[in-house]
């Protein structure tokens, strides 16, 4: 149960959701003293995820309001504490998903503690001293070091705040499947928003044959001219999808709308893989055909550990990929919700919180 800590001496100001409105609103609030093993950032953008969304109008039933969302944080160290040595004062770096876990199970040890079974998030967590953890919709955050990573110096600190989560969430399955240095393959990202154009823009950078699957065939053109697709297929079009069958490798799926996935896995060759990195809020349609006389692979994946995450960002610094922003004044957060609940957005809203200088 969270409860009020006395290290709590910082007065912060923040935007938060109290209600399932999900309307946000000014708040201030207070963040724990900086202690031996963290670091205190003053936030100078942080992105607007579609589980800022889903928190804020407690869409899966766990909101512990108020709730100030935001985890794609970039921002500068303004203080270190005294075990820290891989940061200073002045440094520029980003924070994520990940608050606080156990570190000492398997998987923490494994650098891929992003699947601890006591995970807690930047926001929406229950922080190790009992107290509820508060998201970059603030103007300055306090972190463990160990949950920090640096920004490249070439890399825009807006556009590069996406990357901390949206970034991070393609990347992963990515990797996993063995495709950041493998010969040439057909991949199939499925959904064109925040992260599926984050996907296409990773396939291409690693020499992959890169096919958009969607539903919407005004994003054909974008898709291919903008971000460099080699193919374009229409989800809901029948004579495209029987064009496509068997053809993909390895399939990306991004969408957070519940979909059939039957006709996605027959776009797979045989022992394809399907990854699942969206979160529908309803059980998808499965049948067992597909997986059965195509012998294919369904399996799921949630953002990266930490020492993954920094590998992303140097990677992105290498090949200079950041995401495609919209940049919105806090006092716009309320609208830029409502436009990412109807898709509309080119392809992540990022919040200008240092810009600062009006009310919501």
């Amino acid at each position: 149960m969270a409860q009020e800590a006395p290290n709590l001496t910082q007065t912060v100001s923040g935007w938060a959701a109290h209600d399932i409105s999900g309307k946000i609103s000014p708040y201030t609030f207070k963040r724990r003293e900086n202690g031996i093993n963290d670091v205190t950032i003053k936030i100078l953008y942080c992105g607007i995820c579609h589980t800022d969304l889903h928190y804020a109008k407690n869409d899966w039933g766990i909101t512990m309001y108020p709730v100030v969302p935001g985890h794609e944080i970039t921002g500068v160290i303004t203080e270190v504490g005294s075990n820290v040595k891989e940061f200073k004062v002045g440094d520029r770096v980003g924070v994520g998903c990940l608050a606080a876990t156990c570190l000492e199970c398997e998987f923490c040890k494994s650098s891929q503690e992003n699947y601890c079974d006591q995970l807690q998030f930047t926001y929406n967590g229950i922080f190790w001293d009992g107290t509820v953890t508060y998201g970059g919709y603030s103007d300055m955050l306090v972190a463990d070091h160990r949950y920090v990573v640096r920004i490249p110096e070439n890399l825009p600190m807006d556009a590069a705040a996406p990357l901390l989560c949206a970034g991070i969430t393609v990347f992963t399955p990515l990797k996993d499947s063995s495709l950041l240095d493998s010969p040439k393959k057909k991949i199939g990202i499925v959904g064109l928003g925040g992260l599926g154009h984050m996907a296409v823009k990773f396939g291409k950078a690693f020499g992959h044959h890169v096919t958009v699957i969607s539903t919407s065939p005004s994003k054909e053109r974008e898709a291919k001219e903008r971000l460099g697709a080699d193919d374009f297929l229409i989800s809901t079009d029948s004579e495209h999808m029987q064009a496509g069958k068997r053809t993909l490798d390895f399939i990306l799926d991004t969408v957070s709308a519940k979909h059939p996935l039957g006709p996605i896995l027959e776009l797979l060759k045989v022992n394809g893989t399907l990854s699942v990195v969206g979160a529908p809020d309803r059980p998808f349609d499965l049948s067992a055909f597909p997986l059965i006389f195509g012998k294919r692979t369904i399996k799921g994946s949630i953002i990266g550990g930490i020492k993954e995450t920094q590998e992303m960002l140097d990677l992105c610094g290498k090949h200079e990929i950041t995401c495609d922003i919209e940049v919105v004044k806090p006092e716009e957060i309320n609208q830029s919700m409502d436009r990412l609940a109807r898709n509309d957005v080119r392809y992540r809203f990022v919040i200008d919180i240092a810009g600062n200088s009006s009310k919501l």
